[in-house]
């Protein structure tokens, strides 16, 4: 089964359907400890597989460590298809704060946590997760990709991804290595990726937008919901779909731990909005200029 249509990583063999799911949701409150309901996160992702779904995005900072433990439990061993992406750069605390973790050390011990945690003996793709870490202390750009790169070289990392990155670092990035996806913030409201999105469609590299629905802020807008009536919707469904329609690079990851939000999110592949709906949600955010 095709949702969304499929996408194939720049210089990789893996296909992935452009609907897939992220495991954000499926820990407890503050994507911290156990799952409220633990037999409904496993039905969650064995549900996921049988929708079509081959793309999950976690990481095992997501509880810590129980994104990884439900995903391996449901589903390991895993499909021949199934793409797993995980992303390093971050730690949490025992408060449940997020806490950056870019040092050498911190960057392999966080591959060989995924490693372990979800049971492979190489990820499919990693990404690099900036954003917290442009402080004072924080290792140079260069340096810690060469420690990804360096893990790549050793078999524990197929391919290479970028998180929370301007153009400018994607840029550097792949003048270093092969990039397959940049995973940024985005959404209908939100668009300063515009111009990033369109030059990477250029170059073949996947867009994946976190908070695609507005993530611990729904998005609510007037126009939304007149687009959602419009086409017998919901409003979650129109931002999805109007992502889908806005590049053909664009994958989906949203998450959710609920099987009936988890058939919305698959069905997103049968919205086709008319152009005047697009015209309409475009009006929601102006584009503004890239990074």
């Amino acid at each position: 089964m095709k949702l969304g249509g499929t996408f194939t990583f720049p210089g990789t063999s893996m296909t992935v359907n452009r609907i897939g799911y992220g495991a954000m949701q499926l820990p407890g409150p503050g994507v911290y400890g156990p799952p409220k309901d633990h037999a409904t996160a496993i039905a969650v992702l064995r549900e996921a597989i049988r929708l079509g779904i081959n793309h999950i995005d976690t990481s095992d900072f997501y509880g810590p460590h129980v994104a990884n433990h439900l995903i391996r439990e449901a589903l390991h061993p895993y499909p021949d298809d199934l793409v797993i992406v995980t992303k390093i750069g971050g730690k949490r605390g025992a408060d449940k704060s997020w806490n950056p973790a870019y040092s050498k050390d911190e960057l392999i011990s966080a591959v060989h946590d995924n490693l372990r945690h979800l049971k492979v003996d190489a990820i499919d793709v990693v990404n690099l997760r900036l954003g917290a870490g442009h402080g004072a202390g924080v290792p140079p750009f260069e340096e810690m990709m060469e420690t990804v790169i360096d893990l790549k070289s050793r078999g524990h990392i197929k391919h290479i991804g970028l998180s929370n990155v301007t153009p400018a670092e994607f840029a550097r990035g792949k003048a270093m290595t092969r990039i397959v996806c940049v995973q940024n913030w985005y959404n209908v409201a939100r668009r300063d990726d515009d111009a990033f999105i369109d030059d990477l469609v250029k170059q073949g590299v996947a867009y994946v937008p976190f908070f695609p629905v507005g993530g611990f802020m729904p998005l609510q807008s007037d126009i939304l919901a007149r687009v959602a009536a419009q086409v017998g919707a919901t409003d979650r469904q129109v931002a999805q779909a109007w992502l889908l329609q806005r590049a053909p690079n664009m994958l989906l990851i949203t998450g959710t731990s609920s099987l009936v939000h988890l058939a919305e999110n698959a069905s997103v592949a049968g919205i086709n909005l008319p152009p005047d709906a697009i015209a309409a949600l475009n009006s929601i955010a102006q584009p503004t200029p890239a990074h």
